[in-house]
């Protein structure tokens, strides 16, 4: 098999493990919460991607990592770290906290959309990611799926009418 289809069935099998664990333990127990108390959740878990700033970091990447992928993916990830961890402070009782959750989430989703569109325009190769493999493979999956949970939080919050 070759690289770029072990990569993808990676990939793939990460987003069928993550929907199941989502499925079967994430959103029954997010669902059953306030919406806030659900959204600090999942705010908190997007607060660690500071790590994608591994994409920066000789020898955790290959030298030869294009720099048009690492140097978004890299701070992409940290805006939105921060954009998480400012939404979870500022209080998501309030519009303000609902407003930087959304901006968060767009964000977030876009940067994650973003590296995949920027890895396919570079000619990424997977094994150019070193040990950041891993948070291609395991953490974007699940990054992926709860900007999804963000969304539906939010969508039914405003179909409820409040923004708390």
């Amino acid at each position: 098999m070759s690289e770029l289809a072990l990569y993808g069935t990676a990939i793939a099998f990460s987003f069928i493990a993550w929907g199941l664990v989502t499925s079967q333990y994430l959103w029954p127990q997010l669902r059953r919460r306030s919406n806030a108390d659900a959204l600090r959740a999942l705010l908190l878990l997007h607060g660690f991607r500071f790590i994608g700033l591994a994409f920066l970091v000789p020898g955790v990447v290959s030298p030869d990592l294009p720099a048009a992928f690492a140097l978004p993916a890299a701070y992409g990830d940290l805006a939105a770290a921060v954009l998480a961890l400012l939404a979870f402070a500022t209080g998501l009782g309030t519009r303000r906290g609902i407003a930087l959750v959304w901006v968060f989430n767009l964000w977030g989703a876009g940067d994650l959309l973003y590296a995949f569109y920027q890895g396919n325009l570079v000619g990424l190769r997977p094994g150019q990611l070193g040990a950041t493999y891993f948070i291609v493979v395991v953490l974007v999956p699940l990054l992926f799926i709860t900007h999804g949970l963000v969304f539906r939080l939010l969508l039914r919050d405003n179909a409820r009418g409040h923004t708390a």
